[in-house]
This record gives structure tokens, sequence and C-alpha cells, in this order.
């Protein structure tokens, strides 16, 4: 079953691992993903994420030339195994030559500090997709927490901060020069506001339901079907928390059934036309039952054993991803 991930943080922990003299690259390494395990699980396309971190970055925009920088770095000289997107012809034509395809996004709007001609440049530069914010606020909008591990008990979710005027001149530009829109960690107020100022579909590239985990990382019910009558889709997130509430008695530990229960709701909710795959790999610190990239064929295997047709599993793993990305590249 083809693969198409919306979102992972591999090239900020391969950064991580050089920063600390360690020998690792794309094609083998000690993470969830590199090519050869790539190949082994059958994927067709992987974005990778340009993550920065505000709070540990003195100079966020430098940070995020460094992880671009070693994006091609990485990924050029195995042109013959996998191909760099930025139109959706790209995608066709390593298909055609027997290649996978790699998108480059950014994880962090307040990397261009406001500016419209660093997006712009960004653009030129490949980047395909961005999300507004991580976890703090910045130039354009506000996050749903400013810790990834907060628990639901402790954070709620933001309906009152919707995106700044700056930000609202963002999402327009973004979705004018064609880089996707992606709403994942952005507040509540601020998802909102991307509705009300944009046409287009935009993704949540590492997302899930609201209504089975609590945590406001997630999507509401009004939000996924919204979503889904954009054109848009959701990539359900591995991430444990994310996947279902906390329980004291026992370590969170994301299954397949988990991401399987957020899939069924997000179908009853918006149709099995707005759900995809945003592993999170290598962003994420909980175990899962698919120990790496290589083993994404158990949760196909799932899905069918709780009722998925083998159209509904290809839409998931790709087809529903690709049609937006058919439309807005």
């Amino acid at each position: 079953m083809k693969v198409v991930d919306m979102h992972c943080d591999t090239i900020s922990e391969l950064l991580h691992a050089r920063e600390r003299g360690e020998e690792a690259s794309i094609l083998e390494n000690h993470l969830h993903i590199d090519l050869n395990r790539m190949q082994k699980g059958d994927y067709l396309l992987q974005n990778f994420a340009m993550f920065v971190h505000l709070g540990k970055t003195a100079d966020p925009f430098h940070y995020a030339m460094k992880l671009v920088d070693l994006f091609y770095n990485e990924l050029e000289p195995y042109s013959d195994r996998i191909g760099i997107v930025k139109r959706w012809e790209d995608i066709e034509e390593n298909q055609k030559a027997g290649k996978m395809s790699a998108m480059l996004t950014l994880e962090e709007g307040g990397i261009c500090k406001g500016d419209l001609s660093c997006l712009r440049d960004f653009y030129r530069l490949g980047a395909r997709m961005m999300t507004i914010t991580w976890n703090f606020p910045n130039e354009l909008g506000f996050p749903n927490g400013k810790d990834e591990s907060v628990s639901p008990a402790r954070s709620v979710p933001d309906t009152e901060h919707g995106l700044t005027e700056t930000g609202i001149a963002f999402v327009q530009e973004m979705e004018r020069i064609g880089m996707i829109i992606d709403i994942s960690h952005l507040n509540d107020a601020g998802i909102r506001d991307v509705f009300h100022y944009t046409k287009k579909p935009f993704v949540a590239s590492h997302s899930n339901a609201r209504a089975l985990a609590r945590h406001p990382r997630n999507l509401t019910d009004e939000m996924i079907r919204a979503l889904a009558e954009r054109g848009g889709v959701a990539g359900i997130n591995y991430y444990a928390p994310f996947l279902k509430d906390a329980d004291k008695k026992m370590p969170l530990h994301g299954l397949c059934s988990d991401m399987v229960a957020h899939m069924k709701h997000m179908k009853q909710v918006g149709g099995i036309g707005c759900i995809g795959l945003g592993s999170d790999f290598d962003g994420i610190d909980t175990a899962t039952d698919m120990k790496d990239c290589s083993g994404m064929q158990l949760l196909a295997d799932v899905m069918s054993r709780e009722g998925f047709t083998t159209g509904e599993i290809e839409a998931v793993f790709h087809d529903n991803v690709l049609r937006v990305y058919r439309e807005l590249l």
C-alpha cells in the first residue's frame, strides 16, 4: 500500500545528531525514517518538516536555513531513489521513474518574522507547506498550549486570540503563491480565521480528533466537518497523547487500533475524503506498535480488520492527500 505522510521531523533530528558528533544520514540511521526503510514501507511521498523551536533558537531564520541546506545535501545524492517535489508534475514524474518523492515543509511560521518577502523566499527555496505556529505565539498567531506534553486538565483551547493582521496577510499570500496552509498547532480562534480569510483547501498535517483525545492540539468535530467541506485533509498523528487521554495507571502507547478509532470518527464526521496520514515520526517520544516507517502495512491491516475497504485504505494512505496536492501545487 503506497504511503503519503504529511509530517515528520527527521531532518531536524539528523541535524541534532550531527551537532552531537554522531554519524547519521537520510539513507540509513537510528531514527524512525530513512530511505532504506521508506522503500521497504512502500512510500510514495514524505513531507520533511524544517522544525524550529523558538524557545531554543536565538536566530530562527538562520536555523531554518541550516535545515533547508541539510535537506538538500542529504537528499540530492540519492536522486535516483527519491526526487524533491516543487510542483504536482514532479510527483507524477517521480512515480513514472520508480522513485519516491520528498516535499520540503516548514514547521513554525515565526521563522519569517512577519516578513512576506521571507515567506516568498522560502517558497523559492522549495517550501510547499507551512504551519502558522508551533507551540509559541509569533507574529502570525497563537498556538493551543505551549508544551506538547501538557495534559488536557492543565491546557484549554484558545478560542479568543485569532490570527494577527500579519497572519491574515500570510495565509492569503500562501494561498496565492501555492504554499499549502497547515493549521496543526494553531489555536481554535486562529483556525476559525483561516477558514474565514481563505478560499482553497488546506491541511492539518498531523492532528487527530478531539472527541476521542481531549488534547487541544486535536481538531473538534466542527473543524473536521468544515475542513472536509473545504476539501482539505487531516493527517492522523501517531503521538500517544493525541490518540487517547492519559491514564495514570498505564504509560501511553500509541496503537494502530487507536489510530483507526480516530479514522472511524473522522469518517463519521467528515467522510473518508478528509483523512490522511501525518505520522510525526522523529518528532514523537512515545512508542507505537509500528516501530518505524517500514511497518506501515500493519496500519493497513488493522484498518482492513476494522472494516475499511481497500478503496478507503488507499484514500487514507495516499489518494486524499494527493488530491489536495494536485489542486494546490
